[in-house]
């Protein structure tokens, strides 16, 4: 097995994989504590599905390069998702209803009518689980994969304390004048820019797994909010990569055993938290 492992990683493309594998997941995982911790987890299925409606007008429009697209409309609807769950006649839920099952609904009706592949059904369940165009990915993507993670990080860090802040008591961070709108809209952001990113890896049906599944397992274990922020991005961490490994391995899609990886480790921490 580790001869067989030596020599896939000896390819380019399955290096890139790797990196850019661990890169997302230690992202989404850095904005899944807040979110969960905020009930906003639903933003991440919500914005999903718009990326796959915004992904299939850029096929549509036949561009060269669908991100013209896909993270403009992907973030000003986090904006959107946001103020609507904030809005008292239209709750969270149903906002997410709303946006992510009609979004959903016109890019599979976009990609039937204006078919630009004559594999519609494949090129649709692909988008939605993952495809192999992680194993396709280039110097450029990884670049712009790095870059961009890096920035989400650098944001997270720098406005630790007033996400804390907001994250916990919304009403007394306001009461002590931090502007906790400002950092609910930047998080939604943020977390729009991880999901057009993460596409590629797990596809737009798995991506909230990734944002979801490391901070419940490790609030299963841990109480203090900077350790459920660390054993998050360890349980990413190792799940990614076992992910990407066992894929390789079994030929299994990507995206779907990085996600049952983390479901393992879910049912695992669970049952540490009953133990105890």
């Amino acid at each position: 097995m580790i001869n067989e492992l030596a020599h896939y990683f000896s390819y380019e493309f399955v290096r890139n994989a790797m990196m850019v594998g661990i890169m997302i997941a230690l992202g989404a995982a850095l904005l899944g504590v807040p979110l969960v911790l905020k009930r906003y987890s639903f933003i991440g299925d919500g914005l999903s599905h718009v990326a796959f409606g915004a992904l299939a007008i850029a096929s549509v429009l036949n561009l060269t390069n669908n991100m013209l697209i896909i993270m403009p409309v992907t973030v000003i609807t986090a904006v959107v998702l946001l103020s609507l769950g904030q809005n008292a006649k239209i709750k969270g839920d149903a906002a997410i209803a709303l946006i992510s099952v009609s979004a959903l609904a016109i890019g599979y009706i976009l990609l039937n009518v204006f078919s630009v592949s004559s594999n519609v059904g494949g090129d649709v369940c692909s988008t939605l689980f993952g495809a192999t165009s992680l194993l396709t990915l280039t110097k450029t993507d990884v670049a712009i994969c790095f870059v961009s993670i890096a920035i989400v990080i650098a944001v997270y860090v720098f406005t630790y304390n007033k996400m804390l802040a907001v994250t916990f008591d919304e009403d007394f961070a306001k009461a002590t004048g931090v502007n906790a709108n400002g950092y609910n809209f930047l998080l939604a952001t943020v977390t729009a820019v991880i999901i057009v990113i993460a596409m590629k890896l797990v596809g737009t049906l798995l991506i909230s797994a990734l944002i979801i599944f490391p901070a419940l397992s490790a609030m299963r274990v841990f109480r203090s909010y900077k350790s459920v922020v660390i054993a998050s991005l360890v349980i990413a961490l190792i799940c990614a990569v076992t992910g990407i490994i066992a894929s390789i391995l079994l030929s299994t899609p990507t995206g779907a055993t990085i996600v049952v990886a983390n479901l393992a480790v879910f049912i695992i921490f669970s049952l540490i938290d009953l133990i105890k």
